[in-house]
């Protein structure tokens, strides 16, 4: 066990030579501020970390993760992380990114019983409920895979319904919101092409009015 801890303090230091070789200024920079142009609303699982499948540095981007990659209007910590996002560092895209092979997706298909997290995957069971006659038609592994697809683009949908959101929009041109998709098993990321800038993208109903 201390053998583990001391691997990834081994590999602090590791990480800091090699930055500090790369962007010499680097740290000096993030101890001043940060000033991201991205959020990521991403998957907890722990082959998804955020900047290093897309090769950016850090300060790069904002990062909320859960399970499945959930926006969820009752969840105050990821409301809180979107909130400060858009309204305090001004972030130009917000992107949502789910994973094939996801865990929390998976459990969602079923009807086991998890435990505590079963309150969870309640909000994942909804985006296969209103997908459902879609995804019957496919077999069990094509329906996985469309499975995470639908749940990334619903969120991108989630996220657009936020007043807050709509009321940045109002106020100008951002934030753009986006659907992506992982790959576990070849490291690309798929655009999932659903991308939302304005409530003209949403159903008139989940337009407010901020006159």
């Amino acid at each position: 066990m201390a053998d583990l801890i001391k691997n990834l303090l081994a590999g602090n230091r590791k990480f800091v030579e090699e930055t500090n070789a790369k962007h010499p200024e680097l740290f000096k920079e993030l101890a001043e501020g940060q000033s991201p142009e991205f959020l990521w609303i991403g998957c907890a699982d722990s082959r998804v970390p955020a900047t290093e499948i897309t090769d950016t540095t850090p300060g790069s981007i904002f990062v909320h993760r859960n399970i499945a990659n959930m926006v969820v209007h009752s969840d105050a910590n990821m409301l809180s992380v979107v909130f400060y996002a858009v309204k305090v560092l001004k972030v130009k895209h917000i992107i949502v990114c789910g994973h094939y092979g996801c865990g929390g997706v998976k459990a969602a298909m079923g009807n086991d019983s998890i435990g505590f997290i079963d309150g969870w995957l309640n909000h994942i069971k909804d985006v296969k409920r209103l997908h459902k006659n879609e995804l019957a038609k496919l077999n069990e592994a094509d329906q996985f895979r469309r499975f995470v697809e639908l749940n990334v683009m619903e969120q991108v949908q989630n996220m657009a319904r936020i007043p807050f959101i709509q009321e940045s929009w109002n106020e100008g041109e951002y934030p753009y919101i986006h659907g992506w998709v992982y790959d576990v098993a070849d490291g690309l990321i798929r655009d999932m092409d659903c991308t939302v800038s304005s409530g003209a993208d949403l159903d008139e109903m989940f337009v407010y009015n901020n006159d």
